[in-house]
């Protein structure tokens, strides 16, 4: 009887944690690679290495978490192998830029490589507020000056924040942004700004530039936060009065093509496992990212790097795709034509 009841209260238990005991799966004596989207040095990749430091504590049997960069593509080569290559065991996690889910959304021939929509999300590290970072000598001193002033800004890759973003400014708002692609990362491009190569860069992660340039706000940087791609921005640059790009809106359908677009800042940082992955190891990999997210080490580590921490669940970042992927196609066909898709 006692051993009936003891099984009857672990059943009972097990229910009330929604099933948590009997899909707990060890990753003992395994290796979890994090492939980031990314060169070293970025925003992606300053997230994933301090994800992939932490993460481990949290993972039941206690694995080696190996952070790899695989840069490419605006993160399309990590997309692609999460989609097509990557083990199904759990092993293999993706960081990408936001873009890389949005894209297929916009160019339906992609899907054939990845899909986002059926990809499984871990979780998001970060809900990020995107910027420009123009030099203090170009010629554009507001946003406005966007629309009537030609601009020179560098970028990585069709499909990335630093390309999207300003091309979006330019279809949508008029800008008159000239983008220069080809660096592997926002890190390179804004080193390019600093030699005058362009006059800045924009889509790029409030998260990025106050690692980079820790004093940007108060300083007298060779460039300066312009501008927030953003449809409410972040209290700290609101505090400082940056402005927004939204305001250049000229009508209620460019604001909803905007919200559509910016919304994808929502999930800046996400950690993705390819489709296949069962359940019980989603699960289990699920509540070990949340654990780490709240993790004190963590967030003191994160605090010292002077970057933000503001991180969602995998069940709301699934949610959250999946509710894009059904975007009206009146709003989608104006972002593909923003995009000259």
């Amino acid at each position: 009887m006692k051993k009936l009841s003891v099984c009857a209260a672990a059943a009972a238990l097990n229910l009330l944690c929604g099933g948590s005991l009997a899909q707990e799966i060890s990753f003992k004596d395994k290796t979890v690679t994090i492939g980031i989207g990314s060169s070293t040095g970025g925003g992606l990749d300053t997230y994933g290495r301090l994800v992939a430091r932490h993460f481990s504590r949290h993972i039941p049997g206690a694995p080696n978490v190996v952070p790899s960069n695989m840069p490419g593509a605006g993160g399309g080569v990590v997309a692609g192998h999460l989609f097509n290559i990557a083990p199904k065991d759990g092993t293999f996690i993706g960081l990408v830029f936001p873009g890389i889910i949005v894209e297929p959304l916009l160019t339906e021939s992609l899907r054939k490589t990845y899909d986002p929509s059926r990809f499984i999300y871990l979780g998001n590290a970060h809900s990020e507020t995107l910027v420009c970072l123009v030099r203090r000598d170009a010629p554009i001193k507001t946003p406005a000056d966007f629309v009537t002033t030609p601009s020179i800004l560098g970028a990585t890759a069709a499909g990335s924040t630093t390309f999207d973003f300003p091309a979006m400014a330019n279809s949508v708002l008029g800008a008159k942004i000239k983008i220069v692609t080809g660096y592997k990362g926002a890190r390179e491009v804004t080193l390019a700004a600093e030699r005058g190569e362009v006059q800045g860069i924009c889509g790029v992660g409030w998260s990025t530039v106050k690692v980079q340039y820790p004093d940007v706000l108060k300083s007298e940087l060779f460039a300066r936060v312009f501008a927030q791609e953003d449809m409410t921005g972040h209290p700290e640059l609101n505090k400082a009065g940056v402005p927004l790009m939204s305001t250049l809106a000229r009508n209620e359908s460019d604001r909803r093509v905007l919200e559509m677009f910016y919304g994808q800042s929502a999930f800046a940082r996400p950690m993705i496992l390819p489709p296949g992955v069962d359940e019980a190891r989603v699960a289990t990999l699920r509540r070990a990212f949340d654990a780490t997210m709240r993790d004190p080490e963590l967030l003191a580590e994160a605090a010292k790097m002077n970057i933000d921490v503001l991180p969602s669940t995998g069940e709301q970042v699934q949610e959250l795709v999946a509710r894009m992927y059904k975007t009206d196609s009146e709003t989608i066909a104006r972002v593909k034509t923003a995009l000259g898709k």
